[in-house]
């Protein structure tokens, strides 16, 4: 069982950034990617960026550039860097992890994930 809680949410500005975390509870496991998605009012969650421990790495077409996801195994952090952020970055964020096997990159599909945090609050103001 792998625990994860998100922080680092809150309000700032646009072309402001943000640092959310996902810290995961359990031992420490190689084949353990983390993605991070995000779910705006009245929509479905969509992906937004993952990694694996190994550190291959995947962003959605509209973070390239502008978000950068990371690691920290000794910590058993995952970390989104957000940069630039204009208001429709706006939603709740979610980490979620899974078992990954012999793919080079990451999944974006939500339905292989099998653990979700809690999800924290993203808010972009003009």
């Amino acid at each position: 069982q792998v625990q994860l809680v998100e922080s680092g949410g809150g309000l700032v500005q646009a072309g402001g950034s943000l640092r959310l975390s996902c810290a995961a509870s359990g031992r420490t496991i190689r084949n353990l990617a983390v993605g991070w998605f995000l779910q705006a009012p009245g929509k479905e969650r969509e992906f937004v960026a993952a990694i694996t421990w190994s550190g291959n790495t995947d962003y959605a077409d509209s973070v390239k550039g502008r978000f950068t996801i990371a690691r920290d195994n000794a910590k058993n952090t995952v970390y989104l860097h957000m940069n630039s952020l204009k208001p429709e970055d706006t939603a709740v964020y979610y980490c979620a992890s899974y078992f990954g096997g012999l793919e080079y990159r990451p999944s974006r599909d939500s339905a292989q994930y099998h653990y979700w945090g809690q999800g924290t609050q993203v808010t972009v103001s003009s």
